[in-house]
């Protein structure tokens, strides 16, 4: 039998193989590796080792459906999985595609040893975080696709390993930093795209050398700097090239004309300068041209004509380009849409425009400076889908021709100097969906009735013209789809239809400025609460549709609450009927200011404009409606201090101005409206006193001042508040005492003083609340006990005394039996149940008395020893004290985001001591059978230990109902946590360490003592890893301690499954053959990555 010592030394010259590679390796496994090593090698080395990577890929992801876990099993050839592919002889796998799976998690490095690989897809899922390194090693990678995840981090530079890839995507994730220059050593690509990542910097040159490349696409990133003058000279294959939504500048190389494959041009949203190249003209095979939203000037080349295959233009939104558009454009017959609106183009139109577009849809001129007329022949581009000549300066009549465009969807003519009428013929085009022919006061004469007979019309605008006559009768019966009708600002006359309010589709409405007969007139109520409606202009616009309603002379209520209607309140808001008493404006993403004018409406009993983005301040104005009852202005923006103009509101019930930005004082004269039911004005910046007028309010049944900055300079007496229900005062810098005349409030439901700075007792008092349901007192310096007599609160359901310094036994009976131990955490000395995780009341011990520091240690110097004295026992001597109230402010009175694991005798946290020094406390559960022996088992088995590979007990803190160890805190967790976790995992010279360590640990144990040690539950997670990855081996709560050659037997086994030698588990029996077991099989673990319980050694 080899000793335990043979494992030490074959681990060392195991790791020296390993760094001299395989020649030495292989003399080390015939010399050294006994023979049932030698089998466990042999069964791992046949495993196929692509199912292998592929099975650790899968342990590694999640998805929905469990896709892989149900197809991706170790008894199927991994050929036959889902997504795999493998090559015709050698079986190997040689693509993996896997897109659009929803899987997540990260891209695990077993996929590196794939060496096959030709293609791997993993595109359309939710993989995250950086590109393994491993990858560079799939040397026969030809297709590399990992577009639409969420992969971070800089784009790696080992991609310009893989020099046979021809494909590479890695589109839409959230990639950083610059592009690599190694990526020219990938000699045969012909796909990058890169697009829409995070990725800034300039394209790098080396890029422009590769020859091969037939797509490149970076857009939507931030990249910077000019495209090289000689951009297209080593491109002669290039087809795509997409640049679009960057930060480029300079200019547009006159170079680009000698890509002269390219296809696919796109140079949208940049900050190029410069004219457009003619050499532009050369690119013949061009299909796709975008190089709009540029700081580009000069004119329009006319050898963009040259491009006969052109299918798209866009050249939009570049005011300094001026000048004529090429009359070559109009010759190009392959065209389907032109987009040259929003720049400085001038001149007219060809008469001709539309004799060589037969293929045209789409056709953009609008914001130009064009003139002229509107060619008759247009109607030869009989394809016209969407036409918008807007914002010019056309003249002449609108053309009947137009008529013919039977395709039409869109029509935009508006704001230009058109004159005459809107023909008839225009109800020919049956399929438009948007007319737009606004701004023209040359329009004249009456809305063609054909117009309403467009069965596919969903908006028409026709406002701001000079249009007359009246509107059919039947205007919507053949309108099934409208859903915005804008016919303001015209002549028309006679009354509004009244099918029009029947339409199911209609959302907005405006007529205003006409000669119509108004029949809503005797409007009272308009009630429109919650639905989808807009007002159909700019978010800073005001509400034009309150003009309509100033002839509503009997309305009395607008309830437009729930509606995304954006916008301002209009100052004509003063025009409204004098007679409307209600006003519901919430949640409707009103911003600007309240308009003064709103104290005109003398007869408001209630205003509502809660929910908005309003900002400035509150208009005094609002403080003359007398009859006001309710003022909801919560969660706006606004600001300014509170105006005591708000006190002559005397008839006011409901005062809600919480979730704004006020500040500077409650106006005392706030006490003075008696009539005052609810006041609200929490989650402010008021810093001043409360006002003791508040207290006065005999009435007021909600009183919530919460989340300011308000003191007192008096103990806050609320006795004479008999109807209060809610009071909260939560979250202010409140002192002193709670008075006990907060007993007589016994209609009181919720009260909260939380986070304040209160001390004092709790009041007995209390016990007279007997409405109440919530009650919070955390979070203040409250002292004394919590009274007992609160058991009779039949309905409290909440309450909440955490981080005070109560002390004293917990209340057990009536509503405080359900109450959780979080109501009670982080006090100064509580006793009660276990269940509230404090200690328990012991009537024998003072309650004031000491915690008995260091026990254990106490009992270790009682034996003696031989060993030398090494200087690292030099702080043993001297332990250092510690008490119970310093760890837990260690760790923070010991809370759960601190607990670093637990076990069968406790929990260990991490803590950090009042010197700075981050610790590892293991405190036992006292509660547990065993606990105290195994707390002296842990203080007699390291008593004499002083090892660089054992974990080393700094102090220890013991009393009769509390005791810890102070450990030396190991910041990278435990082997268990490294071996099988899914974002990293050791190198294998790193698990060669860690398993050197090990046994040179287990070695001390057992041989450097006079008195052998076994530790009995030697497993993964009792190996501890520091910074530097050095291995300490801890937890002896179950060691044994032996003479020479004993053996000992165990009633009780403790030791892990799947760790615990057989002798150990069948007989109890303990010797230190069980430690060198349970290191066996934690070498066959950190090596094959498979735990003692797996299928793997299911028949062993």
């Amino acid at each position: 039998q080899l000793p335990f010592s043979y494992f030490f030394y074959f681990l060392a010259l195991f790791r020296l193989a390993i760094m001299n590679y395989k020649t030495c390796f292989h003399l080390l496994l015939a010399l050294f590796i006994p023979r049932s090593v030698l089998c466990l090698a042999m069964t791992v080395r046949n495993l196929n080792s692509d199912q292998f990577a592929l099975l650790e890929f899968k342990d590694r992801i999640a998805g929905p459906q469990n896709v892989l876990a149900d197809n991706w099993a170790a008894s199927t050839s991994v050929c036959n999985w889902i997504g795999v592919s493998c090559g015709i002889l050698h079986k190997r796998v040689i693509a993996l595609n896997l897109t659009s799976m929803n899987l997540r998690g990260t891209i695990p490095p077993h996929l590196g040893n794939l060496s096959f690989l030709l293609s791997l897809d993993l595109s359309s899922n939710h993989f995250y975080g950086h590109l393994p390194k491993e990858l560079g090693q799939l040397h026969h990678l030809r297709i590399l696709q990992l577009s639409y995840n969420r992969l971070n981090g800089e784009i790696p530079s080992w991609l310009g390993n893989l020099q046979r890839v021809r494909r590479l995507q890695m589109k839409n994730n959230y990639f950083t930093g610059r592009i690599p220059e190694t990526l020219v050593n990938i000699s045969n690509l012909e796909i990058l795209n890169l697009g829409l990542n995070q990725l800034s910097g300039q394209v790098p040159s080396s890029i422009f050398k590769i020859s091969s490349l037939k797509i490149i696409i970076l857009s939507n990133n931030s990249l910077s700097g000019s495209l090289p003058n000689d951009m297209c000279q080593h491109l002669p294959k290039l087809e795509v090239f997409y640049l679009r939504s960057n930060e480029l500048s300079g200019n547009i190389p006159s170079s680009m004309g000698k890509c002269s494959n390219l296809k696919n041009l796109s140079l949208y949203l940049n900050q190029l300068t410069g004219i457009i190249p003619r050499s532009i003209g050369n690119l013949t095979q061009l299909k796709e041209l975008y190089l709009g939203f540029n700081n580009l000037e000069g004119q329009i080349p006319e050898e963009i004509g040259n491009l006969l295959g052109l299918e798209m233009l866009d050249i939009q939104a570049i005011k300094c380009l001026t000048g004529q558009i090429p009359t070559s454009i109009f010759n190009i017959s392959s065209l389907k849409t032109i987009v040259l609106s929003n720049n400085s183009l001038s001149g007219s139109l060809p008469t001709d425009m539309c004799q060589y577009l037969p293929k045209l849809e789409l056709l953009y001129l609008h914001s130009n400076e064009l003139s002229g007329n509107i060619p008759s022949s247009m109607s030869k581009c009989s394809n016209l889908k969407n036409l918008s000549l807007s914002l010019n300066q056309l003249t002449g009549i609108i053309p009947r021709s137009i008529g013919n465009l039977t395709q039409l969807k869109e029509l935009y003519l508006g704001f230009n100097n058109l004159e005459g009428q809107i023909l008839e013929e225009i109800g020919n085009l049956l399929g438009l969906e948007l007319l737009n022919i606004q701004a023209i006061k040359g329009l004249t004469g009456r809305i063609p009735t054909s117009i309403f007979n467009i069965s596919s019309l969903k908006t028409i605008v026709l406002s701001n013209n000079s249009l007359s006559g009246s509107l059919p009768n039947d205007m919507c019966q053949h309108l099934p789809k409208l859903e915005m009708l804008y016919l303001s600002q015209n002549e028309l006359s006679g009354q509004i239809p009244s099918n029009i309010f029947n339409s199911t589709t209609l959302e907005e409405i405006d007529l205003f400025n006409n000669k119509l007969e108004d029949i809503l007139k005797h409007l009272e109520v308009l009630n429109i609460f919650v639905n989808n409606l807009i007002t159909g202009s700019a978010t800073d616009h005001e509400w034009s549709f309150f003009s309509s309603l100033t002839n509503c002379r009997n309305l009395k209520t607008i309830a437009v609450s729930g509606n995304p209607l954006s916008g301002v309140l209009p100052t004509y808001i003063r025009n409204l009927s004098k007679s409307l008493q209600y006003f519901y404006a919430s949640n409707c993403e009103l911003q600007g200011i309240i308009p003064m004018e709103i104290g005109n409406l003398t007869n408001l009993l209630l205003v509502q404009l809660g929910y908005n983005k309003l900002s400035g301040f509150i208009p005094t104005s609002i403080g003359g409606l007398r009859n006001l009852q309710s003022l909801g202005l919560s969660s706006n923006k606004l600001g300014g201090p509170i105006s005591e103009s708000l006190c002559g509101l005397e008839r006011l019930y409901e005062m809600y101005l919480g979730l704004n930005k006020l500040h500077g004082s409650i106006p005392s004269c706030l006490g003075n409206i008696t009539s005052l039911g609810y006041l609200h004005l929490d989650s402010n910046k008021l810093s001043s006193t409360i006002p003791s007028t508040l207290w006065n309010l005999k009435d007021i049944l909600e009183i919530d001042l919460s989340s300011n900055h308000l003191h007192n300079s008096h103990a806050i007496d609320v006795g004479n508040l008999r109807s209060l229900l809610k009071l909260n005062l939560s979250r202010n810098l409140l002192t002193g005492d709670i008075l006990s005349t907060f007993g007589g409030l016994i209609t009181l439901v919720s009260l909260d003083l939380s986070n304040n700075i209160l001390y004092g007792q709790i009041p007995e008092s209390f016990d007279e609340l007997i409405s109440l349901e919530f009650l919070d007192l955390c979070n203040n310096n409250l002292s004394g006990v919590i009274p007992k007599s609160l058991e009779k609160l039949l309905y409290l359901k909440y309450f909440n005394v955490s981080f005070n310094r109560l002390e004293g036994e917990i209340p057990s009976e009536g509503c405080f039996s359900n109450f959780p131990s979080t109501s009670f955490m982080k006090n100064y000395a509580l006793c009660g149940p276990p269940r509230l995780l404090v200690p328990p009341c012991k009537n024998d011990i003072h309650k004031n008395s000491q915690m008995i520091i260091l026990h254990a240690f106490r009992r270790c110097r009682r034996r003696s020893t031989t060993l030398p004295i090494k200087d690292d026992l030099l702080s043993l001597k001297t332990p250092r004290r510690i008490s119970h109230a310093e760890l837990s402010r260690a760790t923070n009175g010991f809370e759960e985001s601190n607990m670093l694991g637990s076990g069968s005798f406790g929990y260990v946290y991490k803590g950090r001591l009042s010197d700075g020094m981050e610790v590892a406390i293991k405190v036992f559960n006292l509660q547990t059978e065993g606990a105290f022996r195994s707390f002296d088992i842990e203080c007699d088995a390291m008593r004499n230990i002083v090892h660089r590979n054992i974990v080393k007990v700094i102090t220890c803190c013991s009393s009769v109902d509390f005791k810890a160890l102070v450990l030396d805190y190991m910041s990278n967790g435990n082997l268990e946590k490294w071996l099988h976790s899914e974002n990293c995992f050791p190198d294998i010279i790193q698990r060669v360490d860690i398993m050197i360590d090990v046994a040179v640990a287990i070695e001390h144990l057992h041989n450097g003592h006079r008195t052998p040690i076994i530790h009995c539950d030697i497993k993964p997670s009792n190996i501890l890893l520091d910074e530097d990855m050095v291995a300490h081996v801890g937890d002896f709560g179950v060691a044994k301690l032996l003479g020479e050659g004993e053996v000992k037997k165990q009633t009780m086994t403790l030791a892990t499954i799947g760790y615990m030698a057989p002798e150990f588990g069948s007989t109890g029996i303990v010797s230190i053959k069980c430690d060198v077991y349970s290191y066996g099989i934690i070498l066959i673990e950190t090596f094959t990555k498979k735990k003692p319980t797996d299928n793997l050694f299911a028949e062993e």
